[in-house]
Order: structure tokens, then C-alpha cells, then sequence
């Protein structure tokens, strides 16, 4: 589905390469056509603070960069001293610059990367969030990782990442998509743009090239993982893709849905955080034993699915329901509520397919509002503090149809928008925008793996959506091809900042010993972030298995669940 320009990647530079601080300097500047120079010391021998200040206002030629630019600038080097205050991450030369776009009027990507003094020889390219516009810093834990770990950069990883082209500090801005190049920026181009100006500063630094390159992500930064592996493989060995919004077109989409759903019957149909509380209370007294452990989390999710079917239904059986239908107070539900949950509770379909070659692409799946949303999420009511116009889901349909889509600022995209009238601009905008595509036979052939994870309570992007891409990638490659490139964890309770179980695992590290050592990943083990259960473990289960009580031991240990197909 992707046709992205073939990429090259150069054979590994030993330690024992004469490789000198002038040559390096003419390769930045020169495309890298420059012959060795003699010099007095090599990069990699220098002084930490000299090597360090010698970055400061290097330039790296468009030539030197995969996609389209006007080449990037070096805007300050500091030496950051492993006592500095509030560094934890040891002494690091941390290096902030711009790559330039092509058309004037398209913002810079910002950057920071950051070159420890104590290298592994590895890189770690971070992802971002949202729609991004804010600088990516690379300075602290990766997508989940556990709090009690050192950051990578004090593992000695190069740390890098971008606010992918353009700058924004509010939520869900769109107005960049106006811009084609700052679009293509966000939609993937940053990605190895960025990662491309890094290597040049690798390889100035150190006068050496990274031994291997790790790309690590969640929700927007998900996406990017998915970018990684799907259009630029050679330049990654491994991949960690967390809750991704790969399929950020659809996902804008059916979240335009879903906020429609809220604002049916004149508002009526919305529902306010009391009577989302005593939705949730009811989902999980009928749900949660069904794994086995009254633990707060809802665990056999395909069973709670049929056992919650009452709940969608406008009948007096129903026990959500209001008497009569009307809404009578906080501890029911309207009928005009329960049609707004069963709309979300449904996939949305545009009524033709995104990829033409792929069926599969014309519908982006349910929500889980009866089988484990809590509709709170990183102190956020998700469908809205005082009405469905401060619903979560509502930002991201104003932003992407009336800007990316439409590209109509004034359009009123929950009064006037139509997806059958944009079918080619949101075809067009799929390939640009979102990573969707299951060809991962070029990440495959040379070698990569991808860990992709996804938590089951998941109120921003729906677990459903992971679950249709890994369906689709079956239909692709065979079971056992498959599970030797990609690995699929789903993590009942976790939310997309934190949930009822607020899992945090060590994924880098399961990416490391596949990558380096060939240690496929099984089960993994998460740990409960959260205050009052901190400590909690579980294990986390390779789909379509999920964590069972044994029905003896402790409920708060990992050990006493069994992974149950």
C-alpha cells in the first residue's frame, strides 16, 4: 500500500575506523561526499565537554536527510553535568536544532537529541502525542515504562525525538494541516527526518555508527512506531508501538461519531459523570467476577460482552435503564442515552473501503462502553464535564475533518459534514497520515521486531482498532511468520493514561533481548501504577489470551494468574 523511497543502511563503523573530527565536519556539511581529512584527535576521543561544544552550530545538508528538506541546523550543544540539578540521567551532551522545510512557509521541525557520555552504541527515537507540536524531549521513561527504571538516556541510549513539524501548546490544534508539508511532516516525514539528522550527530560525537536504532511510543507516538516499521525499515531494528493511533484518519473519524452520538436528541442523548459513574458501577458488579478474582478489573472481556447484552437494550430488563425510558435522575439511564452508547458500542463505517485492495479498511471499530470503559481517564471525564461539546472525542472531529479533510476552516463539520463527499481527500489523506498498512514484509526480511500493546479499558483509542490491524495481519502472513517478526499484548484494566489497573512494563527491555539476543518475548509482567493498588502485578498475555485467576493465592500477584485462551 506504501511505495516509500528505498533506503540504504550503511554497514557498521568499528571502533577502529580513522574516522577524524575534520572529515566528520565536512560530511555534515558537504552530503556527505567529503574524503577523509587527517586531524589531530578523533571525534570519539575527544573530551566530553570539547565534543560536546564542537556540535554547537553544525549544519547537516538536505542531501544527508531521507526526505525533503532544506538541510538543519545546529542550534546549541550543552554539556549537562551528571550532578546538575535535577538531572537524573548522567552526563549528557544535550543538543537542540531545526530542520528546515522546503516551502518557506511550513513551520521547522524542532529537535533534541541527546548524546550521553557513557554510550551503549544504541539509539532510541521517542514518539509524541495527540497532534503533537510540542518538543519531544527524549529525557525522560519511554511509553509505560516502570518508574522504578532508569531512563533510558542514563542507560547510556542516544535519546531523540521532535515536536514533528510544527508548535502548538493546545489540545488537538489543527491549523498546521493547512500547510501540505507540515501535514506530511506530522504524518510521517519527521520521523526520518529526525532520525536521520541524529545519526550525523552519532557520528560526529562519536565517530561511530550505532551499533542498533530503536523506535518507542505510545497513542500519536504508537502511530510514528507504526511509521517506523511500515515505511522506513531499514532504519529500525526493533519497535515498540503502544496503544498507537495508526489508523488516525479512521480513528478521527469514527470519534466524530462517537461525539455526534452524545449531542442526538437536542443533548438529551449526552451523559453526565454521575450517571457515567453508575453506568461503570453496573458494568463491572456484572463483570468482574467473570475472570475469576473480585479485583476491579474486567479480565474475560468476550465474556462480559455477552453477559452485559441486556444493557444495550431499551427494555424493562434492562437494569441501566430509566422506568419508562425518560430520564429520572442520576442512576439510570435514558433511552436516548443507551442509543447514544449503542452508536459508540458499534463500528463506524464510511461505506467504502480506505485502501481499495483491503475491504477491511471501510470500518473503524467499537468503543468498549459496556465492557470496561470507565469514561475517566488521567483525571479527564471523557464524555465531558457539563456537556457533549466538551466531550473527549469532539476536538479531534472539529480538527481533522474540517481542516485535514474539508480543508475548511468554517465549516461546521457536526452540521454539514458528509465522509461520502470526501471519499478520494480522505483516501488521499490515509496514505498520508495514517499507518495502516499491513505490508511489513521489508521490516520482516531485514530482520525487525515490533511489540504492539494495547490496554482493554482504553476510553481515547479504542483496543478494538489494534485488535482488527493484528486480524488483518493475519490474513497476511502465516501464524508462525507472524508471531517470529510481531508480538500482540492486550492488558485488561488499562486505560490510555491510566485506569483501573495502571499497568507499567518493561517492553524496551523485551525488545532488547529479541533484537540482540533472539530471546522471543511470552508473557510479560506489568506492574500497578496506581496509588491505592500500587504494586499490583499481572501478567500480560499475548492476544486473543487474557489473565485468569487461578482461584487460590493472591489476587494482587501476577503469579496466581494463569494466560487463558
Amino acid at each position: 500500500m506504501y511505495s516509500p523511497t528505498s533506503l540504504f543502511r550503511s554497514s557498521r563503523v568499528t571502533a577502529h575506523t580513522p574516522w577524524f573530527a575534520a572529515s566528520l565536519l565536512a560530511l555534515i556539511a558537504g552530503c556527505g561526499q567529503a574524503q577523509a581529512q587527517t586531524a589531530p584527535t578523533a571525534a570519539g576521543a575527544r573530551a566530553p565537554a570539547a565534543a560536546c561544544q564542537a556540535l554547537a552550530g553544525l549544519k547537516v545538508a538536505a542531501a544527508a536527510i531521507g526526505e525533503p528538506t532544506t538541510g538543519a541546523t545546529i542550534g546549541s550543544a550543552e554539556l549537562v553535568a551528571a550532578d546538575a540539578a535535577r538531572n537524573v540521567n548522567g552526563e549528557f551532551c544535550k543538543v537542540l536544532g531545526a530542520i528546515h522545510p522546503v516551502d518557506p512557509t511550513a513551520p521547522d521541525i524542532n529537535f533534541e537529541v541527546n548524546l550521553p557520555s557513557q554510550w551503549n552504541h544504541k539509539t532510541l527515537q521517542f514518539g509524541g502525542g495527540g497532534l503533537n507540536g510540542v518538543l519531544v524531549t527524549g529525557l525522560g521513561f519511554y511509553a509505560k515504562q516502570p518508574e522504578t527504571e532508569a531512563t533510558p538516556l542514563k542507560r547510556g541510549y542516544v535519546t531523540l525525538g521532535s515536536d514533528s513539524g510544527h508548535q502548538s501548546n493546545i489540545g488537538f490544534d489543527g491549523r498546521f494541516y493547512l500547510n501540505a508539508e507540515a501535514l506530511e511532516n506530522y504524518g510521517h516525514q519527521q520521523i526520518k527526518k529526525t532520525h536521520d539528522v541524529a545519526l550525523q550527530l552519532v557520528q560526529a560525537r562519536y565517530g561511530l555508527k550505532p551499533e542498533h536504532n530503536y523506535f518507542v511510543g505510545g497513542s500519536q507516538g504508537g502511530h510514528e512506531g507504526f511509521d517506523a516499521a511500515q515505511r522506513y525499515p531499514a532504519d529500525y531494528d526493533g519497535v515498540v508501538a503502544g496503544y498507537p493511533a495508526h489508523n488516525v484518519v479512521m480513528l478521527h473519524l469514527a470519534a466524530w461519531n462517537y461525539a455526534k452520538a452524545l449531542q442526538a436528541e437536542k443533548g438529551a442523548a449526552w451523559i453526565n459523570p454521575a450517571k457515567a459513574k453508575a453506568l461503570v458501577a453496573k458494568v463491572y458488579e456484572r463483570c468482574d467476577l467473570l475472570d475469576g478474582a473480585a479485583d476491579g478489573i474486567i479480565s474475560h472481556v468476550s465474556a462480559c460482552e455477552s453477559h452485559n447484552a441486556v444493557l444495550k437494550r431499551l427494555t424493562k430488563a434492562n437494569p441501566i435503564r430509566c422506568v419508562g425510558g425518560a430520564d429520572t435522575g442520576n442512576d439510570c439511564l435514558s433511552d436516548a442515552q443507551i442509543t447514544a452508547l449503542n452508536q459508540i458500542d458499534k463500528p463506524f463505517e464510511t461505506g467504502f473501503p480506505i485502501f481499495p485492495d483491503d475491504k477491511g479498511t471501510a470500518a473503524f471499530p467499537k468503543w468498549t462502553p459496556f465492557v470496561g470503559s470507565t469514561f475517566r481517564d488521567g483525571g479527564m471525564d471523557i464524555l465531558g464535564t457539563d456537556g457533549p461539546l466538551k466531550a473527549l472525542q469532539y476536538a479531534p472531529g472539529v480538527a481533522t475533518l474540517g481542516l485535514a479533510i474539508a480543508q475548511d476552516p468554517t465549516l461546521d463539520v457536526y452540521a454539514k459534514f458528509d465522509p461520502k463527499a470526501y471519499a478520494a481527500r480522505i483516501k488521499d489523506l490515509a496514505f498520508r497520515i495514517s499507518a495502516n498498512s499491513t505490508d511489513l514484509d521489508r521490516f520482516q526480511q531485514r530482520g525487525g521486531k515490533l511489540i504492539l500493546f494495547h490496554g482493554m479499558a482504553d476510553d481515547f483509542i479504542s483496543p478494538y482498532s489494534s485488535i482488527q490491524y493484528y486480524n488483518r495481519l493475519k490474513t497476511r502472513y502465516p501464524a508462525q511468520a507472524l508471531g517470529a517478526f510481531l508480538k500482540f499484548y492486550t492488558i485488561p484494566g488499562q486505560g490510555h493514561v491510566t485506569g483501573v489497573f495502571n499497568g507499567r512494563l518493561s517492553s524496551l527491555d523485551a525488545l532488547e533481548n529479541w533484537v540482540e539476543h533472539g530471546v522471543a518475548p511470552g508473557e510479560l509482567l506489568a506492574i500497578d501504577a496506581n496509588k491505592d493498588t500500587a504494586g499490583r502485578t499481572r501478567p500480560v498475555c499475548q492476544y486473543p489470551a487474557w489473565p485468569q485467576f487461578v482461584g487460590k493465592g493472591d489476587t494482587r500477584s501476577a503469579q496466581d494468574f494463569r494466560c487463558r485462551t
